[in-house]
């Protein structure tokens, strides 16, 4: 049983002339009991909670700060109506803050025999599956003076997925692809790319693009155009271990890591190469193989929306053997981790040479965009030492990617923002060089 407000205000009220005209024991209960009667007669009136049945629909994903929204239906079999107020409660950040007091409680009347919906309005703020808790109903009775209490558990899972902000990037660099696949009067030629078609010399055409067969055969000038090369093999590796949990910003570097390997995804699987997915700590978080160009996106999503950050060193050489299992020879193995020295140094750089000698290798990194403005600072002596701080940690990154260069990887470190558009940017590059 629970009491309402309405109860308490009446108690307050039938004893207050008590007290002050009459104050005895006689006073008080010729005013309680009238009171206690009727908020047993109340209560008894008060519609069952535990005979109510609720199902839901809705919304099983969305993407993270975007709308979404789970109905719930309440069926009353009792004989009594039931005037109630529900609360649908779920994990605190299905909501931005402080909204979850409005948004997951609901006021309801269903008379007998009949049902209501509720919509429970959702803005997630964190990516991963919010499980639905108990449903708490408080079923009034016609005085309102009690209620009824109860909770019923009905299950439902909703997803959030990466919020895919790079998405933007993508038709500037579909369209730099198409000028590279020879879609457009651009054509390339370089090692390893795939011959296209003949057409006739135009003045400017590289000479050794000649087809001198084709030329004797047809009494004309001809060249060959090509194209690069389609149905490389794309893995992609997501450091998840203690590093990935820091902030830059307003944003954890996994997720920007995220967003770059998204974006990455959806631009190789439009140009004819197969991606994959590999998340690796200490053990393997999440993976993704063999997936068509038209299923690739969406299964990264998927597996993405889950993988949270472990405050764990990661194990280099873990994480170097899944790779090599995971990808055939000559693959394009792109691993977002962290340009701190000593991971690099004693972890990854010993076992480096065990990728680079069989599949190009491209490391990609978040940079705080914080470092590059404390560099500036020179008004006050705090400024200064700042500024020293931030010089000194930019030499150690740099001297770490050139480290990496040295043993044939191309490195990106760029801001959460440009992180994704770099990343693309550079593998265009490496397949108009032939590389891949």
């Amino acid at each position: 049983m629970a009491l309402t407000g309405r109860t308490a205000l009446l108690a307050a009220l039938g004893s207050l002339p008590v007290g002050i005209l009459a104050p005895s024991w006689t006073g008080m209960l010729a005013v309680n009991a009238p009171l206690s009667l009727a908020i047993l007669c109340d209560y008894a009136l008060a519609a069952p909670v535990r005979t109510l049945r609720f199902t839901r629909t809705g919304d099983t994903s969305v993407r993270l700060g975007e709308d979404a929204k789970v109905s719930l239906t309440i069926t009353n079999p009792s004989r009594r109506s039931l005037r109630a107020h529900v609360r649908d409660a779920w994990p605190p950040s299905s909501w931005p803050t402080g909204a979850d007091q409005t948004a997951s409680r609901h006021g309801v009347t269903v008379p007998s025999g009949e049902r209501r919906r509720l919509t429970t309005a959702f803005r997630p703020t964190r990516r991963g599956d919010r499980q639905a808790d108990r449903i708490t109903v408080r079923s009034y009775g016609p005085l309102g003076l009690a209620a009824r209490q109860g909770s019923h558990r009905v299950p439902w899972t909703l997803r959030v997925l990466p919020p895919f902000t790079s998405r933007k990037h993508l038709p500037s660099r579909l369209a730099r692809l198409r000028e590279l696949d020879g879609r457009t009067s651009v054509l390339t030629r370089g090692q390893g790319t795939e011959f296209d078609s003949l057409r006739d010399y135009v003045p400017g055409d590289d000479t050794r693009s000649i087809d001198w067969r084709a030329t004797a055969r047809q009494n004309a000038v001809t060249v060959r155009t090509w194209r690069p090369e389609r149905d490389r093999h794309i893995l992609v590796v997501l450091d998840t271990g203690r590093t990935s949990a820091g902030r830059v910003g307003d944003v954890p570097r996994l997720d920007a890591a995220m967003d770059a390997a998204l974006l990455l995804a959806a631009l190789a699987s439009r140009a004819g190469d197969r991606v994959d997915l590999l998340a690796y700590d200490r053990r393997i978080r999440a993976q993704v193989q063999g997936r068509a160009a038209g299923d690739i996106l969406p299964a990264l999503v998927s597996a993405l929306a889950t993988i949270e950050p472990e405050l764990v060193e990661t194990d280099a050489r873990g994480l170097s053997a899944a790779a090599l299992a995971c990808a055939p020879r000559g693959s394009l193995i792109v691993l977002l981790t962290t340009l701190d020295a000593a991971p690099i140094e004693e972890g990854l750089l010993p076992v480096l040479p065990l990728l680079t000698q069989r599949h190009t290798v491209l490391v990609a990194s978040v940079a705080d965009p914080q470092i590059s403005q404390m560099t500036r600072g020179r008004g006050t002596i705090e400024g200064v030492y700042e500024a020293a701080a931030a010089t000194q940690e930019q030499s150690r990154r740099a001297h770490t990617a050139a480290q990496l260069e040295r043993h044939g990887v191309t490195v990106v470190d760029a801001t959460p923002e440009e992180l994704a558009p770099a990343l693309s940017d550079v593998y265009l590059a490496l397949k108009a060089a032939g590389r891949l």
